[in-house]
């Protein structure tokens, strides 16, 4: 006979907090402060708590989890993922470079005159020019054959990326035969320069 009157021990995760970063939690608002500027997200679910603890050697901030079930689990796992990526976007950012290929048409890539759009002109011949959304917040930069798409929110950088690979994806065209396209060739922390 089992004893069902066991504790349930959640997981916890401690992640320290870099010099020159500042992190705070506000009820179910998480804001990471850093050199590159600043991310707030809304970081809440029943049984998981975050919290800033001081240290002798340092701050860290504290992911815990009431119960040891397998969502509740994944969920700090995935919030501690988030607040790492904050901590990291703010102290050095993240970048994503992409390579403009063609070899039947020679496409052109610039950016619409408000930013907030990448321009693909002459693909396949086309007349009328695709269009790739910038998420708010992220810098592209086109050098010559090159787009190197910069930030600090992961998840804005990273998706403002797929926008421009997937502005060029064909139907119908063997792959390997017919390369033309814009595509990922290149990500990671940092100004990527």
């Amino acid at each position: 006979m089992t004893n069902s009157m066991e504790k349930d021990e959640g997981i916890s995760f401690s992640i320290p907090i870099p010099e020159g970063v500042n992190l705070s939690v506000n009820g179910r608002t998480v804001k990471a402060e850093g050199p590159n500027g600043t991310i707030e997200r809304e970081l809440w679910h029943p049984g998981v708590h975050i919290q800033v603890e001081q240290k002798d050697d340092g701050n860290e901030v504290i992911i815990k989890s009431d119960s040891s079930r397998k969502e509740v689990r994944a969920i700090t796992g995935t919030y501690a993922s988030h607040i790492k990526n904050m901590i990291a976007g703010v102290k050095e950012g993240f970048f994503y470079k992409l390579a403009v290929v063609h070899a039947h048409f020679p496409m052109q890539v610039a950016l619409t005159k408000e930013g907030n759009a990448v321009l693909v002109s002459n693909f396949l011949g086309e007349r009328k020019p695709r269009i790739a959304k910038i998420v708010e917040g992220v810098n592209v930069e086109i050098k010559g054959r090159e787009i190197v798409v910069s930030g600090i929110n992961k998840e804005a950088v990273g998706q403002t990326a797929a926008n421009i690979e997937q502005t060029t994806k064909i139907k119908g065209y063997d792959p390997k035969v017919f390369q033309d396209g814009i595509y990922l060739v290149d990500k990671g922390v940092g100004a990527g320069l």
